[in-house]
């Protein structure tokens, strides 16, 4: 009898425990299905944008996979393992630097960061002189040769604490126009001062999807501009610069050579100056000269952020413009963005590009705080980017920012200007003349709803039908 139960005890286990661990397995799919479906819902519920990002790694290993209706998403950015490429050997001594598995010891911020700035000059050195250092094209070896400096004079400060603003101001600013241009441009900076960035209360422009009307917010104004020629003594600045800096008030201007690869400079220059003078502005606009903006869908489009139940949340990481995934450096020795392997290896981080992005107050004093840990890159936009991956925070894309122009096909549709945030480029003439149209228009074109990328909005609820048609298959493969 003994020897019966024991037999039967056997066969039960046998037959039972693949059945559980079926049963259990069924189960962890289903709460995974569930889970996954109440993701998507939510980010459809949340910001509007937030639908126009493709779900999915961002940076693994090294390669490219292709995603569809989007670029190739890069596995990897900046590559320790390029030997030779001297901006990635400054980062890995940096990184290594304050890696706190590296550095038992503990100290604050403020004494890394001293002892950072006291071995850097010592890193660079050493690098430079090196073989390849003397490969890199005359334009590079200039940048390398002070790009460990960030501390420059102000020459021509704006006159109110923020930026150009209204007088009548009653409550906190909601954006401020933070707008590159050169000591030349004075054409660019009055068509802008005189359209679309305008100092002062805007009153918000909704589509007729929103369903709400009424609003605005007030705007600020600032010039960020470098020197024309560093050979003349600090003191001394165009004559017609200061009275139009003292006319308008509107203008930052630094003791440093105003070119291409020192963009970069007006942003980690900016960030800084920002952090210290404009504690109450909600959001920020970093453009360039030659860029329309649509300033009441904007002021509309941000205020909708603001109201939005997480914008707790959401703000501390806001970023949004066109954004550019998968790029690689420019190895074309004829561009003006060119990159060699010598001085940079690996793919670019996901970035927006720099022609018009807006980012939130709080994200701008967070990339103030964490640039400081980055190497300066030549490449602006790109830099912006590296900040951001080291915030663990990325850009949202947003088909009306158009920093490569309308499709040819759109030209000619009625009310396009009122379905866009920004068009570039765009002419002085140009700006003033769109201005004028924008404002004859508004009432006709009032309802008229913001661009949208159907493919992009169609693909998380393709994403969700294939995941879910994947654990059909696999539960009749287990059932």
């Amino acid at each position: 009898m003994a020897r019966c139960f024991c037999r039967w005890r056997n066969v039960l286990i046998c037959v039972c425990t693949p059945c559980i661990c079926l049963g259990l397995l069924s189960i962890y799919v289903v709460v995974t299905v569930a889970l996954s479906l109440n993701a998507l819902l939510d980010k459809s519920e949340g910001l509007s944008v937030a639908s126009a990002i493709p779900d999915g790694p961002h940076f693994v290993a090294s390669g490219v996979f292709n995603n569809g209706n989007f670029s190739p998403l890069p596995k990897h950015f900046w590559d320790y393992q390029g030997k030779k490429a001297l901006w990635n050997q400054l980062q890995l001594t940096t990184d290594r630097h304050f890696n706190p598995i590296l550095r038992l010891k503990k100290t604050t911020d403020q004494q890394n960061m001293s002892d950072f700035n006291t071995s850097f000059y010592k890193n660079t050195t050493l690098l430079k002189t090196r073989n390849y250092f003397a490969k890199l094209p005359q334009q590079l070896q200039r940048f390398v040769s002070y790009m460990e400096r960030r501390d420059y004079p102000v020459l021509l400060r704006p006159t109110a604490e923020c930026g150009a603003q209204a007088k009548d101001e009653t409550e906190r600013p909601l954006l401020l126009f933070a707008i590159k241009t050169t000591e030349d441009n004075f054409n660019n900076r009055q068509a802008i001062r005189q359209s679309w960035g305008q100092e002062g209360w805007v009153k918000g422009q909704w589509g007729n999807s929103s369903g709400r009307e009424g609003g605005g917010g007030y705007i600020r104004r600032l010039f960020l501009l470098g020197k024309r020629d560093t050979k003349e003594p600090s003191v001394d600045v165009s004559h017609i610069l200061k009275m139009e800096s003292k006319h308008y008030g509107d203008m930052l201007l630094w003791d440093f050579e105003d070119t291409f690869f020192n963009l970069t400079l007006k942003d980690v220059l900016f960030w800084k100056w920002f952090s210290k003078s404009c504690g109450q502005t909600a959001f920020v606009f970093k453009g360039d000269d030659d860029v329309f903006v649509n300033t009441p869908r904007m002021v509309a489009y941000l205020l909708d952020q603001l109201e939005d139940p997480q914008a707790h949340k959401v703000v501390k990481d806001f970023m949004v413009g066109d954004v550019i995934v998968g790029a690689y450096p420019n190895r074309d020795n004829n561009s003006k963005y060119f990159i060699p392997e010598n001085f940079y290896y690996g793919y670019y981080p996901r970035y927006a590009g720099g022609g018009g992005v807006v980012y939130s107050g709080l994200l701008t004093k967070r990339l103030h705080r964490v640039s400081e840990r980055v190497h300066l890159y030549p490449i602006d936009d790109v830099f912006v980017g590296m900040c951001m991956i080291r915030l663990d925070a990325f850009p949202i894309y947003h088909p009306a920012f158009l920093t490569f122009d309308f499709p040819d096909k759109e030209e000619k549709e009625p009310c396009l200007y009122h379905r866009i945030l920004l068009v570039h480029k765009r002419s002085p003439n140009q700006i003033m003349r769109l201005w004028a149209n924008l404002t004859l228009t508004q009432t006709v074109c009032q309802h008229v709803p913001l661009k949208v990328d159907k493919k992009t909005l169609e693909k998380p609820v393709k994403d969700l039908l294939v995941e879910m048609s994947a654990v059909k298959k696999l539960l009749s493969l287990l059932l």
